[in-house]
């Protein structure tokens, strides 16, 4: 008999997360219960769970006595892309249960993103795009006063994790100087300089903002470190607008003193009375930079990877397992980010 997995994926679409012949090897694999564009009912997946070996949502959700009632299950696996409250981690951790998160499912599609914003605001795309309509374009001009090019630019991300790893890759040709502040990275990675945050914003003409929001993380890049900002730096906040200053970042774009490129706003949808929208110096994405058609289909292959690992008792996963002392700072991040109004 072929191990039962439950498949809530709604909000996300089943095609969103799985290419046609993924979904087909997963189906071979496991007996999958659910893959509708709808969410399943609760009564429906407390009564597969007793027999459940892997249970796979948008925003999983068991208490202890629920996990003490399946007995058979293996790992939870999480699709909206970040650990969020409603699983009872320590009984899943005491049990063995794995905790899986989506999360390095993104990395091509945001890595794309960040690289598309680095171009675009070293190159001053976006201002000479706009002084076109303005009838105020400047032809052959260097933009001495602004523009730079990635080669051999020195580039720093702040958290080192999967997107900032695809991103690095994706900056190759450009053989940057690459520096990285990131306390959790246990080991020297080739290629980048480890250091702290006051050598990274000071040395770097762009900064890339890829860290995970948690406790640790919130207000990360200061207004004191935005302050220290060499003239014309870039700053690319790609991961979430938690671990940034943002009224100070919005505050030094608007005085000319540097250039940002955003993905994530404080207040999502953006005030329509925003300061950062009038766009001086600033590059606005709307939350959508691994929003592109089969940019989220990775996640796919990485689960139909990790069941048939755990099924064959392999120990290597491509999601992301769960720490047990990360996994309570970001779940309270987010439990205080849901608190804020529009967020």
């Amino acid at each position: 008999m072929k191990p039962l997995l439950i498949l809530d994926n709604h909000f996300r679409t089943r095609d969103e997360l799985f290419r046609p012949e993924t979904y087909a090897a997963l189906t071979t694999l496991c007996e999958v219960h659910g893959g509708a564009d709808a969410p399943m009912a609760r009564e429906h997946i407390l009564a597969l769970l007793p027999r459940a070996a892997f249970y796979v949502a948008s925003r999983p959700s068991l208490t202890a006595a629920e996990i003490a009632g399946a007995p058979h299950l293996k790992a939870t696996i999480e699709v909206s892309g970040a650990f969020h409250e409603g699983l009872d981690y320590p009984a899943l951790f005491a049990r063995g249960i794995e905790v899986l998160s989506c999360s390095p499912g993104f990395r091509q599609s945001v890595a794309e993103m960040t690289l598309a914003m680095m171009l675009a605001g070293g190159r001053g795309l976006v201002e000479e795009h706009c002084a076109f309509a303005r009838h105020a374009e400047r032809w052959l001009d260097d933009r001495a006063e602004g523009d730079f090019t990635l080669y051999g630019q020195r580039v720093g991300f702040i958290g080192y994790g999967q997107i900032a790893r695809e991103t690095h890759r994706l900056l190759g040709p450009f053989a940057p100087q690459v520096m990285a502040y990131d306390p959790f990275l246990a080991q020297d990675i080739p290629g980048v300089e480890r250091t702290d945050l006051d050598t990274l914003v000071s040395q770097c003409r762009v900064v890339v903002v890829a860290a995970v929001p948690s406790d640790s993380t919130r207000g990360l890049l200061s207004a004191e470190l935005i302050a220290r900002l060499q003239p014309g730096a870039l700053v690319v906040l790609i991961s979430r607008a938690w671990c940034a200053d943002f009224d100070a970042l919005t505050a030094a774009a608007r005085a000319g003193r540097i250039r940002v490129a955003t993905d994530v706003y404080p207040d999502e949808p953006l005030p329509a009375d925003a300061p950062i929208r009038d766009g001086r110096n600033m590059i606005l994405s709307p939350h959508r930079a691994a929003a592109v058609p089969g940019g989220r289909q990775l996640i796919g292959e990485m689960i139909l990877h990790d069941v048939r690992a755990i099924l064959e008792g392999k120990p290597d996963r491509h999601l992301k397992p769960a720490d047990p002392d990360l996994v309570r700072g970001l779940v309270a991040a987010q439990q205080q980010m849901n608190a804020m109004p529009n967020t």
